[in-house]
């Protein structure tokens, strides 16, 4: 797995659950379960790297967790 920030929802439209890296401008996967769209998420991102380096356009460092603000 990646150590970037993945965010998984679900789209009642399609019945899937559709996983987002958002440090990673639209990289997007889907799958039936949280655990499938977590697995194609991680493929999704290994493809936006290896296309990104390709192409030699950056690619976003991870970001750290950065607490909530009161």
């Amino acid at each position: 797995m990646h150590k970037y920030g993945i965010a998984i929802s679900w789209c009642a439209e399609d019945g899937v659950f559709i996983a987002e890296a958002p440090g990673l401008p639209g990289c997007m996967a889907h799958g039936d379960t949280q655990q499938e769209a977590l697995v194609e998420i991680d493929q999704a991102i290994d493809l936006w790297i290896e296309t990104a380096l390709e192409f030699r356009d950056p690619v976003p460092e991870p970001m750290g967790y950065v607490p909530a603000v009161d």
